[in-house]
């Protein structure tokens, strides 16, 4: 499909996190570019977490168009910011970064995207229980999500404060059963026995021991929707999730659909979706 369009007036839009050279993004925005013929190109940047303030800046000062935010910087970028979008101010975290008149302005269009993968898998949410594994910022949006139809949520992380304030912020809102715990065998056993919806949102490189855990103890069942917002195309734990008759998948659909949200609040234009979800599934066959 050639190259993007980049010309004297060209735009630029990036991803930034630590790492970030496993990113699918730039891949998917530029095929969305170049297919709308447009003066605009994505790139991403490592930035460490020492460097977040100064490469905020430098968003603001290079008069960037638009950024994704990944991890771990989702929760951290917040307060550095002009404004947030609601939504995203009572997530606590941002993943879309739009600039508009010098100002930065957050959004947060994780969330949506993983519920529409999730509906989309699992026809209705209502009456499920679901358990969380991780408290970072794509575990806060999908549980702000999630929690407006599901009867209950249960959020295991390492460290078990943090999934204790976004369970307490989540119980006032919603009013529904949301609880922490921390996460280990005793509680994958537990929460798991009564659950029907498992998400996890851990990094893959950190989540290998705990997809163990699951399967050796037989906690996936055949009754399970099972979502793993990692989008690495080969995942012996899903693959496991498979043959144990669950319904099962990545998160490339997940990483696409926030895309093509973040590509409407930076353009104004309708993201070809179906050029991007290619795009994205051709970068991975690469790896």
């Amino acid at each position: 499909m050639g190259q993007p369009k980049i010309g004297g007036t060209a735009k630029v839009c990036a991803v930034i996190g630590d790492p970030i050279a496993h990113s699918l993004s730039p891949a998917i925005h530029n095929a969305a570019f170049r297919s709308l013929g447009m003066d605009l190109v994505y790139v991403p940047f490592r930035v460490r977490a020492s460097e977040l303030k100064a490469a905020i800046e430098g968003i603001r000062s290079l008069r960037v168009l638009g950024v994704n935010v990944t991890m771990p910087h989702k929760t951290r970028v917040v307060p550095l910011l002009d404004t947030i979008e609601k939504t995203a101010l009572q997530i606590g975290a941002v993943n879309t970064i739009v600039r508009n008149d010098g100002r930065l302005r957050g959004y947060n269009t994780d969330g949506q995207a993983a519920l529409a993968v999730l509906q989309s898998l699992a026809g209705s949410l209502s009456g499920r229980r679901a358990v969380i594994l991780g408290a970072g910022g794509a575990a806060r949006a999908i549980v702000y999500y999630l929690s407006k139809t599901v009867d209950s949520i249960a959020i295991l992380n390492r460290t078990r404060s943090k999934g204790s304030s976004i369970a307490t912020k989540i119980a006032r809102l919603r009013g529904i059963t949301c609880r922490s715990c921390g996460l280990n065998k005793a509680s994958l056993q537990r929460e798991l026995g009564q659950a029907d919806l498992l998400i996890n949102t851990i990094p893959s490189e950190s989540f290998a021991r705990f997809g163990s855990i699951l399967i050796q103890e037989g906690l996936v069942r055949q009754d399970m929707v099972v979502f793993d917002v990692n989008y690495e195309h080969k995942n012996d734990f899903l693959g496991n999730a498979k043959l144990a008759r669950a319904k099962a998948t990545d998160g490339l659909d997940m990483l696409v659909r926030q895309a093509a949200l973040s590509f409407t609040l930076w353009t104004g234009r309708e993201a070809p979706i179906d050029i991007m979800r290619e795009a994205a599934i051709r970068a991975r066959a690469t790896w």
